[in-house]
Parts: C-alpha cells; structure tokens; sequence
C-alpha cells in the first residue's frame, strides 16, 4: 500500500516546516474579520502558526500577524488565541498518552 503524502505548512513566526495536523490557521476574510479556523478550509488570507504557547506569545510580542494578515489584531483576539493553542496543546498531550 502507497504511503500518503503529509501536507507541510511553514509556520509564520518560527519559519518551520511541519506537519498541517500540527498548525494552526488564522484567516482573514474579503471583509477583514480576523477568526481562528480550526477546520482549515474557510475562505479568506491565511496563516499558519505552531500549536506552541511561546509561538503565539512571540507572536503577540512581535505583532506578526498583524503584519502578516495587513491588519490591525486587538489584544483580546491574540488572549483567545493563546487560550485556544494552550487548550489544544493539552488535549494532544492527553490524547496521545493513550494509545
């Protein structure tokens, strides 16, 4: 049986390869609404980030998205998304323990 091919994405802030499964993607709509989309497919400019705390962190220090994305993000929308990626984090972490 053929070994499938893992789509890689790079990650905006730390500029890694990895595997789609292990990003996240923000995206941008024509009408400039900011959103987390955790399912990938939602139609706008995207950005992928690592589901990594410190990632999002020196994100939100370094306003990364906002450059990336050619829009101004609140401080409440970059604590969502650091509340989002710590609970996913953790989830994986359990989840994978056991199998």
């Amino acid at each position: 049986m053929k070994t499938r091919k893992i789509p890689m994405r790079k990650c905006v802030v730390s500029n890694e390869m990895k595997p789609k499964k292990e990003m996240i993607r923000i995206v941008r709509s024509k009408e400039g609404d900011v959103s987390i989309d955790p399912t990938g497919k939602l139609a706008g400019r995207g950005a992928y980030l690592s589901i990594e705390p410190e990632v999002v962190q020196l994100s939100w220090d370094n306003k990364t998205l906002d450059r990336i994305l050619n829009t101004s993000l609140t401080d409440d929308f970059y604590q969502e998304l650091l509340d989002y990626v710590t609970h996913q984090k953790a989830r994986r972490e359990l989840f994978s323990n056991d199998k």
